[in-house]
């Protein structure tokens, strides 16, 4: 073995043919000319761009081994030949088996192996020629003594459509962030376009306002675009905003040239041609941003006209706005989509979230866990809902009482608030009006009364009885708090004030369940018929919505009057969108026979469904699931009744005929013994 000093001569070629952009490389710089005069190898050369201080040295093995060399470059910033310089702001290492270089930069160390540079392929040995392809600063090649090959020329791999996609989206992006020469950089490396040149050129011109230049950019775009149509809108907006930038500078003569002579001959939108005249009159410049709820001359309203300008050019020639940020978020959407258990407040804010693990929500933090066991009533519960504000529950029992608890805003824990009695037959149904202020009381099919209590003060302000024949088991409020309908099984229907005075009625409807809609004028009730239908009581018209084969025993309405959630007699839970009168999906796992158990929307956006059972148990459902993801157990006898707090997402109430409410929420502690069956398949 033997080592080769300062004073030994390093042999390393390069072919200056070979540079791939043509030019010929500039003269070498040599540390010591004597060494480089000493080499006997013929064709023996150095070459390297903007080089100084080079140390070569080789150690050989034997002959009949490929040789190593370790090359030391110091390296001064300078630009190569071919224009793609690569600066080096941090520190990176890669090795080849058979070689390896250590390139020492001005701001940080970085090293690469012979083969392909990041701007494209570097070197191939020929009989001990090395030949350099694209050479930037930074880069180092050494070719063998032997001859044998020290690196295989790679060949670039062609991108698909995909893989351009990608890194399109991902140069946006660092652009936005104002990374141009990593922008520079990648699309130089990948072979890929930003945004066509001309696409380009125009968005520099709409940014700096030069809006002659911007409108000759548009006759460039015109073979580019899909629509011919939208050359015009795209002038449109630009002579807008011309237009209006005169306005605000006080260059009023010249911002009318532009409405007369420039917009109005487009003879598009005039009604916004009309509107924009009318800013003529605008005394200062405030005036006319509050008028056009305009942010001005400058950087932030041309970026704003750049993005609706862009809607309009095919993302090939120019990419939509802020595009990966776009999909990222549609990703992000969509995984909490399809989480089971998500049950908080979308936040479309990226920055919410990782984006480096998949959405999954646990079903510890969902409400499927007994918090509390309330046992102040002495009979079966029959019924229970929570107020629209969230801040109190209510609950009906078969020993004649409706209780009132206060929920606690941070423990979420209930509380007795007062106890409302003399309901002789029982509670079987109760209504909150809209503002919380009354709670309605209806009994089972034998009672004819119905009693309307003052919550705030528990005294009772109206018990009604029309006929001692009647059989009051349902109400509902109208969305204006001043009117209520009621009816039951026995024929009755009717609409009343706060006092009980009788303002309209329905004859020969055998009412099993009621809802008002949002437009306070009709009315919808389940039927002896199996069936619900719509009622209105101002033109006495009605009509069929819902048909069922089998009994209708309840029924509820989505918050937002689109569908309809429905118990059905021996066939469990039905869901119905009501605008479209078609059934949408039949959940499962729930025993339904004919005792009238109440179902319910709940969770966050209502993406939930909760039911009772006659095995005991509350079901949950996400909406779009036809599998139970939870089984609540606890409850000994019947779940009559679920209610979800509209306010809380997390918690939830249900009544059975154990005598007990069960309060449900999230889990206490996370080693809680759990209590909900996991359906999740």
């Amino acid at each position: 073995t033997a080592a080769l000093g300062e004073e030994t001569l390093a042999s390393a070629s390069f072919s200056s043919g070979s540079d791939t952009d043509g030019a010929s490389p500039p003269p070498r710089k040599k540390h010591r000319a004597s060494a480089a005069e000493g080499a006997g190898e013929p064709g023996a050369s150095t070459v390297a761009t903007g080089l100084s201080g080079v140390v070569l040295g080789f150690t050989a093995t034997s002959p009949h081994h490929q040789a190593t060399s370790a090359i030391h470059f110091n390296i001064t910033p300078v630009n190569n030949l071919s224009g793609n310089n690569m600066q080096s702001n941090g520190e990176g290492q890669g090795q080849d088996s058979e070689l390896s270089c250590l390139n020492s930069a001005q701001n940080g160390e970085s090293s690469s192996a012979v083969g392909t540079h990041s701007n494209g392929v570097l070197t191939s040995t020929n009989n001990g020629n090395s030949v350099g392809a694209g050479l930037g600063s930074g880069t180092c090649v050494a070719s063998t003594s032997s001859g044998s090959e020290v690196g295989s020329m790679k060949k670039k791999k062609r991108l698909s459509q995909s893989e351009e996609d990608v890194i399109r989206l991902i140069g946006q992006h660092l652009d936005g962030l104002g990374l141009n020469q990593t922008v520079d950089l990648l699309m130089q490396e990948s072979g890929c376009r930003l945004e066509h040149t001309s696409a380009t050129k125009f968005r520099n011109h709409v940014m700096e306002g030069e809006w002659d230049k911007a409108e000759n950019d548009l006759n460039e775009l015109r073979a580019l675009m899909h629509s011919p149509n939208a050359i015009v809108r795209m002038k449109f907006l630009l002579l807008q905003q011309k237009y209006l930038e005169y306005l605000e500078d006080g260059k009023v003569l010249e911002a009318l040239q532009v409405l007369r002579g420039e917009l109005t001959p487009l003879k598009y939108n005039t009604d916004r041609i009309h509107v924009l005249s009318g800013y003529l009159m605008c005394s200062h410049a405030e005036d006319l941003r509050a008028k056009t709820e305009w942010e001005g001359k400058g950087t932030n309203s041309r970026c704003r006209l750049l993005d609706k300008l862009q809607t309009y050019l095919p993302p090939s020639v120019m990419l939509p706005p802020r595009r990966l940020q776009t999909l990222l978020r549609q990703a992000v959407e969509l995984q909490r989509d399809r989480c089971l258990y998500h049950n908080t407040k979308l936040d479309s804010s990226l920055d919410s979230v990782t984006l480096l693990l998949d959405h999954v929500c646990s079903r510890k933090q969902f409400p499927c866990y007994t918090q509390q066991i309330l046992t102040e009533h002495c009979n079966e519960v029959w019924f229970c809902k929570f107020s629209n504000d969230g801040t109190k529950l209510a609950t009906g029992s078969k020993d004649t009482t409706v209780i009132i608890w206060q929920v606690d805003p941070e423990s979420h824990q209930l509380k007795l608030l007062r106890t409302l009695e003399g309901h002789a037959y029982g509670v079987s149904y109760l209504a909150w009006s809209p503002d919380d202020t009354y709670l309605i009381a209806c009994g089972p099919d034998d009672c004819s009364e119905l009693w309307l209590w003052n919550v705030p003060t528990g005294e009772l302000r109206t018990k009604m009885s029309q006929s001692h024949e009647d059989s009051l088991t349902s109400v509902a409020w109208n969305p204006d708090g001043k009117r209520f309908v009621t009816g039951g099984q026995r024929g009755q229907f009717y609409q009343c004030d706060l006092d009980g005075n009788l303002l309209d009625s329905w004859e020969g409807v055998r009412v099993q369940c009621l809802w008002c809609v949002g437009d306070g004028r009709t009315v919808l009730a389940s039927d002896t018929h199996q069936r619900i239908r719509g009622y209105n009581f101002e033109d006495l018209t009605d009509r069929n919505i819902v048909q069922e084969d089998h009994p209708i025993m309840s029924f509820t309405v989505s918050k937002n009057g689109r569908l309809a959630l429905l118990n059905v007699a021996t066939q469990g839970v039905h869901l119905w969108d009501l605008q479209d009168r078609v059934l949408v999906r039949k959940y499962q796992g729930v025993t339904q026979g004919f005792y009238t158990i109440h179902s319910c929307f709940g969770g966050h956006n209502e993406d939930f469904i909760a039911s009772g059972s006659e095995d005991h148990k509350v079901y949950i459902w996400h909406r779009r699931s036809e599998l139970p993801i939870a089984e609540l157990t606890g409850h000994t006898r019947t779940v009559n009744c679920v209610s979800w707090n509209p306010i809380i997402p997390g918690l939830m109430a249900s009544a059975s005929d154990d005598g007990t409410v069960r309060v449900w929420g999230p889990a206490p502690f996370l080693d809680t013994q759990e209590n909900c069956s996991n359906m999740d398949s």
